[in-house]
């Protein structure tokens, strides 16, 4: 093996660092064997990442029994839960890119000759991703797992049922105890959030585009097989290391549309049109918005899972885990099976190990879909000429016009819903909340949640350049591009205005005259900047349009 680590481990001239990694306790042996780095996102301020420390453990003896040196590294992680709602949300997307940097930097300066990355809450997954894509080593993403489902009443609850008691509490539908017995229960213990959100969809993602072993995902955080899982990453790094493996010959055109087909198979997040696109660009594979739309609508949705459908992640593991959806996408010819994944074996060869739990409800045969297309769809139209994001799953709506209801902010569109101001049939649009605007895409659970609890859901259109979580479900249209900080249509739209959503056309439109518009344009100023220092403001800078992933361009 030709190692890139020896650059910094090996020769004479190397002595004060070899110097220094031995105050740590390195040895000569273990500084001429392959390095590995082992990236963190362990953190204390949600249960989603609380159990990396110990997998961290098992993965590193695996490496060292497998003839590699780890050295384990951290970095960020923001809680999009935790935060939802305030202006710490603003730094959740955000954190994606600083994950990615953090990862590149230390494995640039250190060398490492291949890289576990540990992940589990929403932007840790694709930003780790986004980092092995940068640097094409030999690399895998070890996925922490989800959280065990809630228990209330004899119903399985998550993070989802929490945020919508939200509404159902300031439309007194539900009692001070109830609402606060579905907070006391929701979260049992370690674990992301249990339903097909971000975080469990990014990691079905990484599993069906290859940069994790199949089998390893769904895997809950408190199982103790999680450990199993570990040892097998450090084991399945060291191979790809010997093999000169590297993360861009997994992640090739056909992988990412394997992926894009899990996400609209298994209802997943719209959030993962943003980190797929993001992730093509780091791995220099032409993607387009548009091919999500022709994917997803040529899918059908197969897996019953929150925040649409009935079930939990945990239920994904009890029918036999992801695999299983891999061989029902396999022999439904919805997937390529000759694309290779990390473990040097080809999408099909690890598929056809799966092992399905006889009469398991959660993922469908393929007779008998949910749905004949898949949960999201992309439209455009004179309300979003580059494109934006339509959720399907949980409902069978397909169409909305109404009179736009215009909130500048967040916070200011959560009072009116909370207040119950907002309608059947009206269009909540929340602008000034995108990559540049808000900055950082603020996701709208909070809002989203509310309208379900309201008892809105089934009756009014939501409309935003921001984002959704994952647990949002409803007529609910996300990620508009232009945003309206960068002077798009969203913008210009003024109270009462009608907003025409055509799920069936694929269409978009603010019914609007050209004058009228162009008078309103001429009068259009852009927002000053909400923030002139600091982290968002280079953020604000960089920022690209939610259609091409909302990534980071250079200067």
């Amino acid at each position: 093996m030709k190692l890139q680590s020896h650059t910094i481990t090996q020769g004479r001239d190397r002595a004060p660092a070899r110097a220094m990694l031995k105050a740590i306790g390195f040895t000569d042996e273990d500084l001429a064997k392959p390095i590995i780095g082992v990236a963190n996102t362990w953190i204390e301020t949600m249960p989603c990442n609380y159990n990396l420390r110990e997998l961290a453990v098992k993965v590193k003896e695996a490496i060292r029994a497998a003839g590699g040196t780890p050295m384990e590294f951290n970095t960020i992680a923001v809680s999009d839960g935790v935060t939802m709602g305030t202006e710490g949300m603003k730094a959740s997307l955000v954190s994606r890119e600083v994950i990615a940097d953090s990862i590149e930097l230390v494995a640039r300066g250190h060398m490492f000759d291949g890289i576990v990355a540990l992940v589990a809450c929403d932007k840790t997954i694709p930003g780790a991703a986004m980092a092995l894509l940068r640097l094409d080593v030999p690399g895998l993403i070890l996925y922490g797992g989800s959280i065990l489902p809630g228990k209330l009443d004899g119903r399985d609850l998550t993070i989802q049922d929490v945020f919508e008691a939200v509404g159902a509490h300031a439309s007194g539908k539900i009692s001070d105890e109830e609402f606060r017995a579905i907070e006391d229960n929701a979260c049992p213990g370690a674990g992301a959030c249990g339903g097909q959100f971000t975080a469990n969809t990014m990691a079905t993602v990484m599993e069906l585009i290859g940069l994790s072993p199949m089998g390893t995902a769904s895997v809950p955080q408190v199982d103790p097989r999680k450990f199993d899982v570990a040892a097998r990453c450090g084991e399945v790094v060291m191979d790809m290391v010997r093999h000169d493996r590297r993360a861009r010959s997994v992640a090739t055109r056909k992988a990412f549309e394997n992926a894009i087909v899990g996400v609209a198979a298994t209802g997943g997040s719209t959030n993962a049109v943003l980190h797929l696109l993001a992730m093509a660009r780091e791995a220099e594979v032409p993607l387009s918005i548009d091919d999500f739309k022709e994917l997803c609508r040529r899918t059908p949705l197969l897996v019953d899972l929150k925040p649409g459908g009935r079930y939990v992640a945990v239920d994904v593991d009890n029918a036999g885990g992801i695999p299983v959806i891999a061989k029902r996408l396999l022999d439904g010819g919805m997937v390529d099976g000759s694309t290779v994944t990390c473990t040097g074996r080809t999408f099909a060869e690890e598929a056809n190990e799966a092992r399905e739990t006889p009469g398991q409800p959660v993922i469908r045969p393929l007779d008998q879909p949910l749905k004949p297309f898949g949960g999201i769809d992309i439209l455009r139209g004179s309300l979003a000429p580059e494109g934006c994001v339509i959720k399907l799953s949980g409902h069978n709506k397909k169409a909305h016009r109404g009179p736009a209801r215009v909130f500048d902010r967040e916070e200011d569109a959560m009072a009116a819903v909370t207040h119950g101001k907002i309608q059947p049939g009206d269009v909540v649009v929340i602008r000034y909340e995108g990559p540049k605007g808000g900055p950082g895409m603020r996701e709208m659970l909070g809002v989203t949640g509310a309208i379900v609890g309201a008892g809105l859901s089934d009756s009014v259109a939501l409309v935003t350049d921001g984002r959704f979580s994952g647990a949002t479900y409803g007529f609910m249209i996300a990620h508009v591009s232009p945003e309206a900080a960068n002077g798009g249509p969203i913008a210009l739209l003024a109270e009462g205005d009608i907003v025409s959503i055509d799920d069936n056309a694929g269409t978009i439109d603010m019914e609007v005259g050209e004058e009228e518009l162009a008078r309103r344009r001429a009068a259009w100023k852009a927002p000053e900047p909400r923030y002139r220092t600091g982290v968002f403001a280079k953020y604000c800078k960089l920022v690209a349009s939610a259609s091409e992933g909302a990534v980071t361009l250079g200067a």
